[in-house]
């Protein structure tokens, strides 16, 4: 926590942000938004849950009949502009739907929370104050730059922003417009939100015309220990082994290099994980995350 209290920490804040060159209105608009730290962003910070899911709990909650249905719907109505962006990219359309819908229902749940105001509120008092300050200055200079008013910056209580959930960082770094040379608007620009996760995943290695993984069968002589993200082998090698396609018949990808997972252990779901899947987990860290986002968007686009 700072010294001094709120307001001056406030006020640390608006002298380097006017030192780095920032415009002093949008400054000023921007942190009257946060007169005191927020409770509620506070609150969500520091009671996380502990507890730790399955992957056959998460997927349960995380891939319903209704974010399917839902999804299959949004894509239906967009077919053209992903299209579009999916080949201007090489990003897979199956990808931006799946963290479309991941990250914010498909536009319909983005948070509500002043970004502005989450940031400051964890740069004072929150638990990696020194990343939450850092990642102010760079909302500040996003706003510096015109792409969106101060209050329409809204996000999670932790300042992830718009449909694509791009914390100030990734957005600086990967947000687009669709087409380019226009404001960056990830909040009610859907060609902005799409090309941008599109940019993100390209910019990040996907490679295009290739999958993100499939689910598979693992005989029981395939043990844990000989399984994982970082054994890469020969997709024949895997065949080899007596591991085969879930829906049947032979290996589409014969001529990739891939892994095998089972996230929940032996006699859990398994599945091939190609190159793609690891630039899915550059976007979120996550086994469950890059799973869900592949199998989500399978099922829509």
């Amino acid at each position: 926590m700072a010294e001094g209290g709120y307001a001056a920490f406030l006020a640390g804040v608006r002298r380097e942000a006017l030192q780095k060159g920032l415009s002093a209105s949008i400054v000023d608009a921007a942190l009257a938004l946060s007169v005191q730290p927020n409770e509620k962003v506070l609150k969500a910070d520091r009671h996380q849950p502990e507890f730790t899911l399955t992957w056959a709990q998460y997927k349960d909650r995380v891939i319903t009949t209704k974010k399917i249905t839902d999804g299959q719907a949004a894509v239906a109505q967009r077919t053209n502009l992903l299209a579009q962006i999916s080949a201007q990219f090489g990003v897979d359309k199956g990808a931006i739907a799946g963290i479309w819908g991941l990250e914010s229902a498909y536009g319909t749940k983005m948070g509500t929370y002043h970004v502005v105001d989450s940031l400051a509120t964890l740069a004072y008092d929150g638990r990696r104050s020194a990343f939450f300050r850092a990642e102010l200055f760079k909302a500040l200079h996003i706003l510096n730059q015109g792409d969106i008013a101060p209050a329409a910056m809204l996000g999670s209580y932790a300042g992830a922003m718009g449909q694509p959930q791009f914390m100030p960082s990734a957005y600086e770094r990967y947000a687009t417009s669709f087409p380019e040379g226009g404001r960056r608007n990830i909040w009610t620009n859907e060609a902005d939100v799409f090309a941008s996760i599109a940019n993100y995943l390209a910019k990040c290695g996907w490679h295009a015309g290739e999958p993100w993984g499939e689910p598979v069968r693992l005989p029981d002589t395939v043990t844990q220990a000989q399984i994982g993200r970082s054994v890469v082998k020969p997709v024949s090698y895997w065949a080899s082994m007596g591991v085969r396609p879930v829906l049947g018949g032979q290996f589409a990808n014969a001529g990739l290099d891939a892994a095998v997972i089972r996230p929940d252990g032996a006699g859990g779901e398994a599945y091939l994980v190609y190159h793609n899947f690891n630039v899915i987990r550059r976007y979120n860290p996550s086994d469950f995350y890059a799973l869900g986002v592949g199998l989500l968007g399978s099922a829509v686009v």
